[in-house]
């Protein structure tokens, strides 16, 4: 009985003559095999396995998907420069594993290194380039003002304020510089009273026949110079106060009112700007351009708002203040001076504690701090 036996695949392999299996096949068909890839398909891409006796296949070839038709082989080889290999590098790091294991890959563009050091130069003239382009809206702001053409901002009650005050510290200056006259003359008075009572009382000691007549004169002159003295101490008190007053309080809130302007000029520059594009064409190009002059107008229309704010706070201080200084120290020089001139010696020296005046002993040094405690 004729019986099919399983096919035996050890009968297939080729033998020689010497008792050897004869490769000649196999090296001819992995031959074939190799030109007939494409020469881009690399070893990790192809695989020949050939299994044995027990397998039921034989000769499985797993390889890629073939892309394209072979290309020839390059006649030479050149090595990438460091610029290609950076960007190599760089695609390379593009390839992303999530958490889950895949692989995929980001999108491509352009190479941007943010943790670059920016280039100080660059800064300063981008730095350049926005003073430059502030400073010529400003200017042409200005011009179109004082030409009668453009509008300005205005807050009526503030701008009253500020000329108020400009005006009194005009007239502040006027009354610090009359005084510090009056001080001058009245030290140089003093100087020669006090001269003129020395005098006195050396030709009282050395002419016998006149000696109380000059002596009545060495001690009135002197009582004069010693009066002086304490009317000096209260109006260089008064000078004092009213040169901080002038020169530190107001001054600082006039630096102030600087800012304020400043920051009202370029509110104006950067809203005629905004009107200007706002009446011209509406487009893909002048959009852009829209967008970016509207913020900018809302920070300055900040700025301005805060400046203003600021503005107003000061004043109110600084007239409180002000009355408060002015009131004190109109109070002393009055009665300094009347004391002076009606000869109240004890008056005059009662002004100058009231307003705690501590006068200078001429020759005299300060006290130390010990003899202080």
């Amino acid at each position: 009985m004729d019986q099919e036996s399983p096919k035996n695949s050890a009968a297939e392999i080729p033998v020689t003559s010497n008792g050897e299996v004869d490769d000649s096949h196999e090296h001819s068909f992995n031959r074939d095999l190799k030109r007939s890839l494409p020469s881009g398909l690399g070893l990790s891409e192809t695989q020949i396995t050939s299994h044995g006796f027990d397998s039921t296949k034989e000769g499985v070839i797993e390889a890629g998907a073939f892309q394209g038709s072979p290309a020839p082989p390059l006649p030479t080889v050149m090595s990438p420069s460091r610029v290609a290999a950076s960007r190599l590098a760089q695609q390379g790091s593009d390839l992303i594993v999530p958490a889950g294991g895949q692989r995929t890959q980001t999108k491509s563009g352009p190479v941007i290194l943010a943790d670059e050091i920016k280039n100080p130069a660059m800064e300063k003239l981008e730095l350049v380039r926005k003073w430059s382009l502030n400073t010529y809206k400003c200017t042409r702001q200005i011009i179109s003002e004082k030409l009668g053409r453009g509008s300005r901002t205005v807050d009526l009650e503030l701008e009253a304020q500020i000329d108020i005050l400009r005006d009194n510290k005009k007239k502040y200056e006027n009354i610090l510089k009359l005084a510090q006259t009056l001080s001058t003359q009245l030290f140089q008075m003093v100087h020669t009273q006090r001269q003129l009572g020395d005098a006195f009382a050396d030709l009282s000691l050395k002419s016998l026949e006149l000696h109380e007549e000059f002596g009545y004169n060495a001690d009135t002159q002197k009582l004069l110079a010693k009066n002086g003295e304490t009317l000096l101490g209260a109006i260089n008190f008064f000078i004092a106060s009213v040169n901080t007053l002038v020169n530190k309080t107001i001054e600082d809130t006039l630096m102030t009112v600087k800012q304020y302007e400043s920051a009202r000029i370029e509110y104006d520059a950067y809203r005629t700007d905004l009107e200007e594009l706002n009446l011209g064409p509406r487009d893909a190009n002048t959009l852009p351009k829209i967008e970016q002059s509207q913020h900018l107008f809302q920070a300055h229309k900040e700025k301005y708002d805060k400046m203003r704010n600021d503005v107003s706070i000061k004043l109110k201080f600084l007239e409180e203040n002000k009355v408060k200084v002015l009131h004190n120290q109109l109070v002393l020089f009055h009665n300094a001076i009347a004391a002076y001139f009606a000869g109240n010696q004890k008056q005059l020296e009662q002004t100058l504690k009231q307003f705690h005046i501590k006068l200078k002993t001429p020759g005299v040094d300060a006290p130390s701090w010990l003899e202080e405690q």
